[in-house]
């Protein structure tokens, strides 16, 4: 894997990322530890978290994912310089009332998130500080349409832009970039940059995956033309595109016990958990295996070979996992599969968006 510039920036990464989100509720310390040590192994050095993480979000375990990450650099000496480090500060309103209640975010929201999450990670600067989602009512998260009676806003983008520039003034962040943004949160963060020679924004981490293309409505054109690179996460639907509920759907007595949508009600009841999701699901699935591809191999190769996406973003819960999807870099999809999941896509559109 040769190493990409993400934006216009100098920041180098890999076009595969490790997400950490399971890290501290599905996965333990010492496992997180173990992936974390074979993901460099395999070459990867980006690794991407949150201060909400883990997930399911719940009081107990929000900032647990960073305190392990921040406690593997205390064990490995050395380790935090070959990795670029990326995490998020939680937007308001959206089920994470322990971190910030309410509408709004304000710049000391942003800031004292940041510090906190630079005290858990142990670490003295975070490479790439993204704003998890955005302070507006914009459809993400299942949500498909924008509702102007639904707005509640209260914070202006510059204030926010303002408070990412100092943090990056104070080094503590070197770039900064969105995620589950729309157009228009792009164009007005980079119109503000670019008027008031204020930081850039180099990256939005979106979903994308085969469920969920989206990204290809217009976020597509805007960011290419801005010279602003996507991360995609959800590469595989939270596992819907790795055909393991594909018998038994989530809750079935066949259902991978350990599997997340298994596991947690909550995220059933989510995007992942529509009964389309999982039936248009089988239907990429059924062609992967119709070409001699399994069901993960299609899903991540096409992630992996799009134009739009400049790094995929993996969740493991096992080392196994790392491997067998790192193993699937370099897989081409024909022409003929490429046309085939189109016109799945054309009859069934993005179910889980």
């Amino acid at each position: 894997m040769n190493l990409i510039s993400l934006g216009q920036s100098d920041l180098k990464v890999t076009p595969i990322c490790l997400g950490t989100m399971t890290f501290g509720e599905q996965v333990s310390q010492q496992t997180s530890h173990a992936i974390l040590d074979r993901s460099l192994e395999r070459g990867v050095n980006f690794v991407d978290t949150a201060e909400m993480y883990a997930v399911p979000t719940r009081k107990e375990t929000a900032g647990a994912t960073e305190t392990i990450i921040g406690n593997w650099f205390e064990s490995h000496p050395g380790v935090r310089n070959r990795v670029v480090l990326a995490s998020k500060v939680a937007g308001p309103t959206r089920a994470t009332p322990w971190i910030r209640e309410g509408t709004g975010m304000t710049a000391a929201d942003i800031i004292a998130s940041c510090e906190g999450s630079l005290k858990r990670l142990k670490t003295d600067v975070i490479d790439l500080y993204q704003i998890h989602w955005p302070e507006r009512h914009v459809p993400a998260f299942g949500l498909t349409y924008y509702e102007p009676r639904k707005e509640t806003t209260t914070t202006p983008i510059l204030e926010q832009l303002l408070a990412l520039a100092q943090l990056v003034k104070a080094g503590k962040v070197r770039y900064i970039g969105l995620s589950n943004e729309t157009p228009y949160g792009v164009h007005e963060f980079v119109k503000f940059a670019e008027q008031l020679g204020l930081p850039r924004v180099v990256s939005v981490q979106n979903p994308y995956s085969l469920l969920n293309r989206t990204w290809e409505n217009a976020m597509d054109e805007s960011c290419h033309r801005l010279g602003v690179s996507l991360l995609a996460y959800s590469p595989l639907g939270y596992g819907l595109l790795s055909g393991k509920y594909d018998q038994s759907g989530t809750t079935g007595p066949d259902a991978p016990a350990e599997a997340r949508l298994t596991m947690f009600e909550s995220m059933r009841k989510q995007r992942w958990g529509r009964k389309e999701s999982w039936e248009t699901g089988k239907l990429y699935n059924q062609l992967a295996r119709d070409n001699g591809l399994t069901p993960t191999q299609m899903a991540l190769a096409f992630c992996y070979t799009k134009w739009q996406v400049a790094s995929t973003i993996l969740g493991v819960t096992t080392v196994a996992q790392l491997d067998e999807d790192i193993d699937i870099w370099g897989t081409q999809l024909s022409p003929e599969v490429l046309k085939e999941i189109d016109a799945i896509r054309k009859q069934h559109r993005d179910p889980a968006q």
